[in-house]
């Protein structure tokens, strides 16, 4: 074969599959883009609801109300949203974190955010199976969504995991709707809970689900105390990549174990990317005519993610996971109010 021939075979090849993505990915980005518009409309504003939850609510309409009518070319691009965009929007989300805010939390901010992710992932696995009788995938998806950064957190782990787009959509749904509540009881409780303005933070960072819902409960006090619980948050994003690490070493011994053979060890690459970025951010001042535009996009990446999630989400599905997720979701969110609080007096 020719030089020129293999050329023209790899462009028609490389067009093929681009027209292939193209129908289910255009569905995604229109689904992903009204989500962006409507966080932008003031009563969504005011609720901090975020596009990521409109996304996957647009999604699910969708999907939910054409259902089979929904041609098959459509998967392909979808599948694309899911995976790849995802993995995109995770590694552009280390531009909003840097190594220095890490360090200015100190080593009390560090200790209770570790615990708060270790203990709420251990009490989430061991209650969601033990107790609830719920399988692996739910009980870990929804611990990480309360443990570490809420919806984008439940999206990382289901690269590792790979579970039912149900079981994904039912941990989101738990993280939007606790996280929503935390931003009206937060700010009640605080009067009540004799912290300062800066514990509050403290209290707010290591224990809110969202970025979003962090802000809107720290803002609810001072700024001073929505910028140091945004920093505290952001250190519980970073933890997300040893978690994807360990779950990826479990996954194959797990399969190991079942199959007989080793496998190797499904290792989250775009975490490390993530990493990179974000000691990148550390140590380069982007200009917000860059970083600006950046962080949009990367909020579309994950909202395209989230629509394409709700495409394949049946309301069937998530009726047969039952009131169980909700249950454990419960018990982890009063865990965190109640256990973070107690972590605050003692180590600060």
């Amino acid at each position: 074969m020719s030089a020129n021939t293999l050329a023209a075979s790899t462009a028609s090849s490389a067009g093929n599959k681009i027209r292939r993505l193209l129908p289910g990915l255009a569905l995604a980005l229109a689904l992903g883009i009204a989500g962006l518009l409507l966080a932008g409309w003031a009563p969504l504003q005011r609720a901090q609801i975020s596009a990521l939850t409109i996304a996957i609510v647009l999604g699910m309409t969708v999907g939910n109300s054409f259902g089979a009518q929904l041609p098959a070319v459509l998967s392909p691009g979808v599948l694309f949203a899911q995976q790849k965009l995802l993995r995109l929007g995770v590694i552009l989300y280390g531009l909003r974190i840097s190594f220095g805010q890490i360090a200015a939390i100190g080593p009390a901010g560090l200790a209770i955010d570790a615990i708060v992710v270790v203990g709420t992932l251990a009490l989430a696995s061991t209650l969601g199976r033990r107790l609830f009788g719920l399988d692996r995938d739910s009980a870990l998806l929804t611990g990480v969504g309360s443990a570490i950064c809420g919806a984008a957190a439940v999206l990382a782990l289901e690269r590792v995991l790979k579970p039912d787009p149900a079981k994904v959509a039912i941990a989101v749904a738990t993280v939007v709707l606790f996280g929503t509540l935390d931003i009206f009881l937060y700010p009640a409780l605080y009067p009540y809970l004799h912290m300062d303005a800066a514990h509050f933070g403290l209290y707010t960072g290591a224990t809110v689900h969202e970025v979003a819902q962090v802000i809107a409960v720290g803002s609810a006090v001072d700024p001073a105390t929505a910028d140091s619980a945004v920093v505290v948050k952001l250190t519980r994003v970073m933890l997300l990549v040893p978690v994807l690490f360990f779950f990826g070493w479990r996954q194959a011994k797990l399969a190991h174990t079942a199959g007989g053979e080793k496998s190797k060890v499904p290792l989250p690459w775009f975490a490390l990317v993530f990493v990179a970025v974000s000691a990148l951010n550390s140590v380069v001042a982007f200009p917000p005519e860059i970083k600006g535009p950046l962080l949009t996009l990367d909020t579309l990446l994950l909202a395209v993610a989230m629509a394409a999630l709700g495409l394949e989400t049946r309301v069937a599905k998530l009726r047969a996971l039952g009131p169980k997720p909700l249950l454990l979701a419960v018990v982890l969110w009063m865990g965190l109010i109640a256990g973070g609080a107690l972590l605050v007096r003692f180590f600060a």
